[in-house]
This record gives C-alpha cells, structure tokens and sequence, in this order.
C-alpha cells in the first residue's frame, strides 16, 4: 500500500516460448528467470499482493516457495502466441474477488529491474494521480537514421524530417518501452485495455537494467551484466 492505495502486483509467465524453450524458467545466474522478478518485486514494500498468471503447472509449482500467489490457472486460451499482453492482466482483475486501487505488471522477462525501479513508477503513478506509469529507457539506434525499402531497393526514411542529422550528438533523443515495470489505476485500464494513453508518464531507467529477454543473445547479455555487478 501506497498513500492509502492498495497495489496489485501480477507477473505473468505462459509455459510456451519459441525462441527460448522453457524461458521463464530457464537458470539465469544461478536462479530461474522468474524468481528475479519475484524478489524485487517482494522487496518492494507498496506491493499488497503479488500473483502468478500462468498456465503451466511447472511455474505455478516453482514459484509458490518464493512468496508469489497463485490463486487461479490461467485459461489455455489466454496463452497463446499471439495473446495480447493486456489480457492476462485484465483476466486476473476479473478473476480476483479483492479490488485492488493500482495494478502493477511485471514480466519476467526483464530480471534486471530493481525494486527502486518498481517503487519509483509507483510512487509517481499515485502522487502525480496518474493514469499510468510506464518504464522506458533511451535506445541506442536512432529512428531519424532508419529506412524502410520499397519492392525497387530504394530507401525512405522511417521519419520523414526537413532537418538533416548528421552527427549522432544532433539527434533528439528516442526512448522505447523497455517491459520492466507498467503501473496503472485499475479502473481506468478496465476502460482503456492499455497500459499506455494520451496521458501516460515515463520513468525512465538506464539501459543496463533494461534488459528485456527475447533471445538467447538477450539471455546471455543479461548474464554478462549479471557477473559484472
């Protein structure tokens, strides 16, 4: 609880995944990917309650010993590739008899979060009284210097600007979703089935903590980061 508003914390973690089999559970140092995110987020003192969506019943058993509820099994449906990421946040708050003010949804996927991290975009969320909150970081690959070809080879620019870039340190600065940490009022969310409006704010974190695990070169960059720390 934050100022008064009770917070539910859900990581949602499906059994399938075609880059990496078994993702959410695979050792990264030392440890399942899942439960670096179960720790943070239990270190996080504003988190009520933290909850599991899953379909797989050999997620629900690891994460049960680390503190992480379970209080239903994922419907098969809602576990799909091609599953939009809000609707294992909007079944659980449909699942749940509780009612909660704030939801927050962490992904496994990025282990290198950290509970300030989780704190900060919540902390912001409720004395802003923000819709939402979500996590970003700068990347890295500027858009102003990126192309789409056509069926010919020729080149159009992703953003089309009368302004010429030709130095790295002239570019604005671009941020992109990084997945770590989406805080919003539930009853909005239920309204918008989005984390992200008009209105949402960013946090910004730096790019060694925004790691996001798609593939195995992300999974082993993530443990590279992880022996240097």
């Amino acid at each position: 609880m934050y100022r008064g508003k009770t917070i539910l914390g859900i990581i949602p973690a499906r059994g399938g995944s075609k880059s990496i089999p078994r993702k959410n559970i695979k050792n990264l140092g030392g440890k399942p990917l899942i439960v670096w995110t179960i720790e943070e987020a239990k270190k996080a003192g504003y988190i009520d309650r933290l909850i599991l969506s899953s379909e797989d019943n050999e997620i629900i058993a690891l994460v049960k010993p680390y503190g992480c509820e379970v209080p239903f099994v994922r419907p098969i449906e809602l576990a799909q590739d091609d599953t939009p990421g809000i609707a294992p946040v909007l079944h659980a708050l449909e699942a749940l008899p509780e009612k909660y003010d704030y939801v927050v949804l962490l992904q496994p996927t990025s282990p290198l979060r950290k509970k300030a991290d989780i704190n900060e975009c919540i902390e912001r969320c409720i004395e802003q009284n923000l819709n939402s909150c979500v996590s970003i970081c700068e990347i890295e690959k500027s858009p102003y210097w990126m192309y789409t070809l056509d069926d010919t080879g020729t080149m159009e620019p992703v953003i089309k600007t009368n302004k010429k870039f030709d130095r790295r340190q002239d570019l604005p600065k671009v941020y992109a979703l990084n997945g770590a940490v989406y805080v919003a009022r539930i009853e909005w969310l239920i309204c918008s089935k989005s984390f992200v409006g008009n209105d949402t704010h960013a946090y910004v974190m730096p790019r060694e903590r925004s790691v996001d695990i798609d593939t195995e070169f992300d999974f082993k960059f993530a443990e590279y980061l992880l022996l240097k720390t």
